[in-house]
């Protein structure tokens, strides 16, 4: 199959260029045209009572409550009557004409309306008053251009004394767009320089990887059309497959070099590239994807707009690895070492000799490399096992935020349950007129340990025959506080059960907390899955069942350490402000999910490459020892370069305003660097050493399992005991191994 795709690319080249820059034309102009608006909704999850509660609202016409953004205002307590004061007023009321002229759906609560309102609130001493702002929008787009704009003509406020702020997410400050991922390719093409030596080999791989993410992401945003995906899923997309793409095309380009250096003719060196690395890259794009896809066991909008994400950057750039690069190596020949920077050109095989060096001594104590390794990952992973999900909030922003400022105001003016109010849905028959255990619910709450108030039951309409009502719960504590989650626990559990009300709780704390139990119940089972899947894919294509258990145990043990870089910094605070993180605070409830399918089908990326050179080897002269040597020494350079790149690109993240995309990027970043030099360059050299001819282990009963071989596609002998091992030597019926 390879070998016949190979052939047929470099046989109508120019037709496959054509074909890659027409479709890739195309896809940008219909994204451009008929492209869908992201939504950005991961609390409207049916399968939990805090989505249910939502839906209700919404259902009932007080979904805005839930959702609803505030300005805040805060006042010096030199200023003469406080928010009071006939200046501050009058420009109080400027700014709320202002904002509710941009848009007829755009609501400004009146501060100074007569009567009680829980829309507004001002504090007791006058200084902190906070009034309600509604942004009705069909998608994100259309929010952030409303707020844009009422940001911009919140700058005409003008009084003496007094700051305004505005509360809620959209709100939140954003750094340029396309500033992350000009940084990651900026510092890509940097590491591609120093790998190649050249201009054109360097830009190759970036420009496969750019034409792969052109059209995976222009299709995402044709399907947000019919599915909806939340703000940074294109930006997933793009960045997963830059790193992705860069790297697949990096170990293709490195074999065609190698064997152009060994005298073959472009074409025969194009096809003896794809025969080996481009068979590795497939079986490589396989694992992501079926790693990714094993989101899908989570189910409701992460799974599938998750998976949609990361597939549609990884399978894009995988075929355009597989078929446009090809034909680009045809096309340029041996002018692909052309423009050669002076001083990092590289002479063949040299750039193996550091890792051969490095190879022969983890063989040589190999035990001593395996208990390095385990104690470096174990204690990276130890800061996991305090792992707790949730969702950050405006206080875990850098104290510059408007957000953060809003934040601080508010629980300086009202207790820190303000910034995290619990919004009770209550239903009734229609007409019933049992008000009664509704109040009675109202005076309970107000009594219960942990409320700082309770706002009178609002009446919202009717659905399906019922009378919903709204009831509005302040903690005492913060939304991130485990106090306010036994708060919410005890409401649940003891106060409404005892009321005789039919009640539903959402709101900001208890959705991140709804939503993080649902993840923790779904992963076992998607963890499950993406092993079976990542098992049975390295068993065929190594005709091994000792190196996919292997490899599983490596790659868990290096995302447990990736999980503690992120608990470090996210929830510790351990160099927090060097990636712009206000305020420590739990982990992103989507991120460990998502990180967990990215990461470990990463990982098998550097377990085929560099086992499928080890293979290769083995193949080739029987020696276990030897094999492992080689295949460490002829890959190095190329894992090596290919994880700083990834390093680089998932590091870029960090510049996103999104916390939950800092923690992605860091998290990938750290798994990669991880897997790439303590994994892969000790870990795996050394229990390899130790394992020896059991690496190949083939039980005699799997024989008839038809071969699938990473490498060359064709039979090889199996070993099924160490007697067999050691008796028979593996026939070389494989292309005898080039020198790199």
């Amino acid at each position: 199959m390879f070998t016949s795709l190979a052939r047929w690319s470099v046989q109508h080249r120019w037709t496959v260029v054509g074909g890659w820059l027409v479709a890739l034309i195309a896809c940008i102009a219909l994204a451009g045209a008929f492209g869908g608006d992201s939504v950005t909704d991961f609390a409207d999850d049916h399968r939990t009572e805090s989505g249910r509660a939502l839906a209700t609202l919404n259902a009932a016409g007080g979904g805005s409550a839930a959702d609803e953004s505030k300005v805040v205002f805060a006042v010096d307590p030199s200023v003469p009557g406080g928010i009071d004061n006939p200046q501050v007023r009058a420009q109080v009321d400027a700014l709320r004409a202002r904002i509710t002229a941009i848009d007829p759906a755009t609501a400004m609560a009146d501060l100074y309306a007569p009567g009680v309102s829980r829309d507004v609130a001002v504090s007791p001493d006058r200084t902190v008053a906070y009034t309600t702002l509604t942004v009705l929008a069909d998608s994100d787009s259309q929010r952030s251009e409303l707020v844009d704009k009422i940001k911009d003509t919140a700058t005409e406020f003008d009084a003496p004394g007094v700051r305004v702020n505005f509360a809620g997410d959209w709100f939140a400050d954003q750094a340029p767009a396309g500033m992350g991922e000009a940084i990651g390719l900026g510092l890509a093409m940097i590491i591609l320089l120093v790998a190649f030596g050249t201009l054109v080999a360097a830009g190759l791989p970036l420009l496969t990887a750019l034409f792969g993410v052109g059209v995976g992401a222009s299709v995402l945003l044709l399907l947000q059309n019919v599915i909806d995906t939340p703000s940074f899923a294109v930006s997933l997309t793009a960045m997963l497959g830059i790193g992705v793409g860069i790297d697949y095309a990096l170990l293709i380009l490195t074999r065609f070099r190698a064997a152009l250096d060994d005298g073959l003719a472009v074409p025969d060196a194009v096809v003896h590239s794809m025969e080996t690395a481009g068979r590795s890259v497939a079986f490589a794009g396989a694992t992501v994807t079926i790693a990714i896809a094993g989101l899908l066991t989570q189910g409701g909008a992460i799974g599938v707009t998750m998976t949609l994400a990361g597939c549609a950057g990884v399978l894009s750039v995988m075929i355009a690895a597989l078929t446009l690069l090809p034909a680009l190596l045809t096309i340029i020949g041996t002018r692909i070492n052309r423009l050669a920077i002076p001083g990092l050109r590289t002479r063949p095989g040299a750039e193996g000799a550091f890792a051969h060096r490095w190879s022969r001594t983890v063989q040589r104590y190999p035990w001593a490399g395996v208990v390095a390794a385990l104690g470096i990952l174990i204690v990276l992973a130890i800061p996991a096992f305090s792992l707790s999900l949730g969702f950050g909030d405006a206080g875990n922003r850098p104290t510059s935020d408007t957000t953060r400022i809003a934040y601080d105001d508010l629980a300086r003016g009202f207790g820190a349950g303000a910034n995290g109010p619990l919004f009770l849905v209550t239903e009734q028959p229609a007409g019933a007129g049992d008000d009664g255990k509704l109040q009675g619910l109202v005076t309970t709450l107000r009594e219960t340990e942990g409320v700082a108030s309770v706002a009178p039951p609002i009446p919202l309409g009717t659905v399906d025959g019922r009378d919903v009502a709204l009831v509005i719960v302040n903690p005492t504590t913060g939304p991130q506080e485990s106090a306010t989650l036994d708060l919410v626990r005890h409401i649940r559990d003891t106060v409404v059960p005892a009321s005789g009300v039919s009640a539903e709780m959402t709101g900001m704390a208890v959705g991140g907390s709804d939503f993080a139990e649902l993840t923790l119940q779904r992963l076992p089972l998607m963890v499950a899955v993406v092993l079976a899947c990542s098992f049975v894919l390295l068993a065929l294509a190594f005709r091994s069942v000792v190196i996919p258990v292997k490899a599983i145990i490596m790659n868990l043990l290096s995302l447990g350490a990736a999980f503690g870089v992120i608990v470090a910094v996210f929830q510790w605070g351990w160099g927090m402000e060097l990636i712009g993180v206000g305020k420590v605070g739990p982990t992103e409830a989507w991120v460990p999910i998502v990180l967990f399918a990215v990461a470990f089908g990463l990982a098998m990326d550097y377990e085929v490459f560099l086992v499928s050179r080890i293979r290769e080897r083995y193949l080739a002269s029987g020696d276990a020892t030897t094999s492992v040597t080689e295949g460490l020494a002829a890959t190095a350079r190329v894992i090596t370069a290919a994880a700083a790149i990834m390093v680089c690109v998932f590091a870029s993240f960090v510049f996103f305003d999104d916390r939950g995309l800092k923690a992605m990027g860091l998290g990938l970043a750290a798994a990669v660097f991880i897997d790439a030099t303590v994994v892969r360059m000790l870990l795996v050299p050394a229990t390899m050493e130790i394992l020896g001819r059991y690496n190949w282990y083939w039980p005699s009963w799997l024989r008839r399992v038809p071969t699938l071989d990473a490498v060359h596609g064709t039979p090889t002998g199996d070993i099924d005991s160490p007697a067999d091992a050691s008796a028979r030597r593996p026939e070389t019926i494989a292309t005898p191994a080039r020198r790199e």
